[in-house]
């Protein structure tokens, strides 16, 4: 940059752990990319855990393709073959099985239950024991040695426990549950409650009966259709290439061989192992990824079942071809049937469209160690003849999604599904809430990024809609163009946001900074517009739209480059969602039009009647508030000003309406409460007062006599008062009589006050009680 050459995209790669400039294999002038990200593996419905992953990539994609200009060829796989996928599938047709099987039969479906959720208990808490021991082991060779990487491999490890433990607690919770169902003779809730626990043990007794592969293809095909109809809903581009393990079988069998006759892999009693040893030996690096966690069998085993083996030369060694077993699908291979190992898969069906070299391979963080560290060490040792000890140029990894401090996670059962998470908000909104977090960092799904999200496209909205609706009101050929001070301001404004959001762009995609940029743009237009609108309003100056169009336009050229915005090129704000403004055309003048005819024929009838200002008021509100929330219109009014309208979602509308009405509805049970409140003490007062004797009873035990005035004449022993004792008397009547004055009014006044206040009292309580 201090040479003059423009500034350069830099990209955060995981192979260095920091950003570096991004330079395409092709050439520093070429356009051409090649990617590869890590699909789904189709078990179970995708999370919103998953969705961190392709919703955060292809907003990446987006800008590489859509602000940067390149040429992508995206290529993302579909893992039909695994480990889950046969255990899930095996599993749950046991299961289904087994239900038939004990139909009918209460007592012996709650007797399985109940010890297979004992048996679920016992293993969970060896994992957990096991998993505090080899990260206080880990933690204490960290202490000793004082290595930096050991720290980190203590850390990984001591993480675990935590998920453990979870685990362990909803075995534990599964177990309640079931106790609490186990006398309503319900199999349903059986299943609900102990299922997970009586498939796997179904499936440690019967899981080798189960040799039908179409078992588990229909299972990944289930999830597969799901996955796609997933990236669809969220607005996510499609592949130019979608790989199926299943369908790369013997690609997979012939890069096996390969490794092995460049002497990095071994067979053994039909499986096949990456020699890690030998590729060492042979001048490459293993665990270019995460160095630290290599030699760690609890890493090195996440997500693979069977990692322990004692046909491998070294703990470390890894499977590429795994012999068959009973119970799981398999294929013919040079070593016997078997089927591909999880990490050989991307590897093989990457290199046999992307060959030796790729610009970009994506994933989720978790996928570092072992998967894409396991990646890297087979297709260099694949392609060790061609001099390969780089497969991939930039390796890209977003952060994990959290929730309630954990990993988002199948396992931990703490995941919210795409389908549910949509269900809750727009696709719109959760790309929005995914490009206010850095995309390499760890995001939390909580209440504050919801927030943020909410908050700020709220200001989005609002400002597309005010602009759109300052258009309306100031026709550029109505008013004059000529600038001032204020649009000059504006307009170093809008380029310097301008400026602010290329920088972001090529500082590894900070969306964050970029959607900080424009917020502050549209702050200072929003500024321009109401102090421009003001002077108008005075006789001055008026809004300069073509100013505010350009800033409006520019924002939603950014959001369209993010994907949260699809429109035309010089479109402005979010486009109209159905039943909205400007979505329907004909059908939706024809809704316009019926709306100003009802209103009118309101009007008319009020006016007939004599009605008042507060009637024809009310009127003009049920349009505002019902009759255009309907077809998707926000009338603002203004003081002293005309009303404004904007576009937007009937449904957004609605709920605001709802919000409104509760908050309203909350005030007034509250005012109506303290009404209540008071009128009760004012009751129990008023019934204080009436429960008190007469003046003379009430002083009785000081005076015997009290003359026609009401005033005492004789103490209680009848010598008659003197002077001074006849003062006293008179302050103690006076003093009884003010206590009682107040209800004596009333009762002068109604003589039914106090059946009256008494009825009050009654009718508020029934009217809070039904609030």
């Amino acid at each position: 940059e201090g040479s003059g050459e423009p500034a350069r995209l830099r990209l955060y790669n995981s192979l260095r752990d920091e950003k570096v400039d991004f330079v395409p294999a092709a050439g520093p002038g070429s356009k051409q990319l090649s990617w590869y990200i890590c699909g789904p593996t189709v078990y179970d419905s995708a999370h919103m855990g998953h969705a961190r992953n392709y919703l955060t990539f292809d907003i990446i994609r987006r800008v590489l393709e859509d602000y940067f200009g390149y040429n992508i060829l995206y290529v993302m796989n579909v893992t039909d073959v695994d480990d889950k996928i046969i255990l899930r599938a095996r599993r749950n047709h046991l299961l289904a099985n087994y239900a038939k099987e004990v139909e009918g039969d209460f007592p012996a479906l709650l007797a399985y239950a109940r010890a297979a959720l004992a048996t679920a208990q016992a293993k969970q808490t060896a994992k957990v024991e096991k998993a505090k021991t080899d990260a206080a082991a880990m933690a204490q060779e960290a202490a000793t040695k004082g290595s930096g990487a050991d720290k980190r491999k203590a850390d990984e490890l001591s993480a675990l426990v935590p998920q453990e433990e979870l685990k362990l607690k909803q075995t534990a919770d599964a177990a309640a549950k079931l106790e609490g169902v186990a006398g309503a003779g319900d199999a349903a809730a059986v299943f609900d409650a102990a299922g997970d626990a009586i498939a796997a043990v179904l499936d440690a007794d019967r899981g080798a009966t189960v040799t039908d592969p179409a078992i588990y293809r229909a299972h990944a095909a289930k999830y597969e259709k799901e996955f796609l109809e997933d990236l669809t809903l969220l607005g996510c581009r499609f592949p130019d290439v979608l790989t199926r393990v299943s369908e790369y079988i013997q690609e997979i069998v012939d890069f096996c061989q390969k490794i092995i006759g460049n002497g990095m892999a071994y067979a053994a009693n039909g499986s096949v192992y990456f020699d890690t040893q030998s590729f060492q030996r042979e001048g490459h690096v293993y665990g270019k990824l995460n160095p630290w966690a290599v030699g760690s069998a609890a890493l090195a085993a996440e997500s693979e079942a069977n990692f322990d083996s004692a046909d491998k030369r070294h703990p470390s060694d890894f499977a590429l071809w795994k012999a068959a077993k009973p119970g799981e699908p398999s294929w013919e291979s040079p070593w016997g049937a078997g089927r591909p190992g999880w990490h050989i898969e991307c590897s093989a069906m990457a290199s046999s469209l992307l060959g030796a070299k790729m610009d970009i391979h994506t994933g989720g963080s978790d996928l570092r160690f072992p998967h894409h560290d396991n990646e890297l060490a087979q297709s260099e040792a694949f392609y060790h003849c061609e001099g390969c000890h780089q497969w991939v140029n930039y390796f890209l990894h977003c952060g994990h999604l959290n929730i309630e401090g954990l990993k988002m996670s199948k396992s931990l059962k703490n995941f919210v599904t795409i389908r549910d998470a949509l269900s809750t908000f727009t696709a719109r909104q959760l790309r929005l809430m995914f490009v206010l977090q850095p995309w390499e960092r760890q995001m939390v799904y909580g209440e504050q990024s919801r927030a943020e999200m909410t908050a700020r496209e709220s200001q989005l909205k609002n400002f597309f809609g005010s602009v759109n609706a300052v258009a309306r009101e100031y026709k550029t050929e109505a008013v004059s163009t000529r600038w001032a001070a204020e649009e000059m301001e504006l307009s170093t404004g809008i380029g310097e946001a301008q400026e602010r959001v290329h920088a972001a762009m090529l500082d590894s995609i900070n969306t964050p900074a970029v959607m900080d940029a424009l917020s502050d743009m549209i702050k200072q237009a929003n500024k321009y517009m109401a102090a421009r609108q003001a002077t108008a309003a005075a006789g001055g100056a008026a809004p300069q739209v073509l100013l505010l169009k350009k800033a409006a336009a520019y924002a939603t050229r950014i959001l369209s480059v993010f994907g949260i915005v699809d429109g035309a090129a010089d479109s402005i704000g979010f486009p109209a969602a159905e039943g909205q403004a400007g979505s329907g055309g004909v059908d939706a003048a024809a809704g316009f039009v019926d709306a100003i005819a009802a209103f009118r024929d309101d009007v008319r009838d009020l006016c007939r009647a004599g009605a008042e200002k507060g009637e024809l008021m009310a009127a003009c509100d049920r349009l505002r508030d019902e009759t255009l929330v309907d077809l998707g219109i926000r009338l603002e009014d203004r003081t002293n000003a005309k009303a404004i309208w904007k576009p937007d979602d009937p449904a957004v509308l609605r709920a605001e309406a709802g919000e409104r009405r509760r908050q309203q509805q909350e005030a007034a049970a509250k005012k109506k409460q303290n009404l209540l409140n008071t009128k009760s003490k004012e009751l129990e007062k008023f019934q204080g007062i009436a429960k008190l004797p007469p003046i003379p009873v009430a002083l009785a035990d000081k005076y015997s006599k009290f003359g026609e005035d009401g005033l005492p004449t004789a103490d209680k022993d009848g010598s008659p008062l003197d002077d001074k004792a006849l003062s006293k008397a008179k302050k103690e009547v006076d003093k009884a009589a003010k206590v009682r004055a107040p209800l004596e009014k009333k009762l002068q006044e109604d003589p039914q006050f106090m059946a009256k206040l008494q009825e009050e009292v009654e009718r508020l309580t029934a009217e809070v009680a039904a609030m």
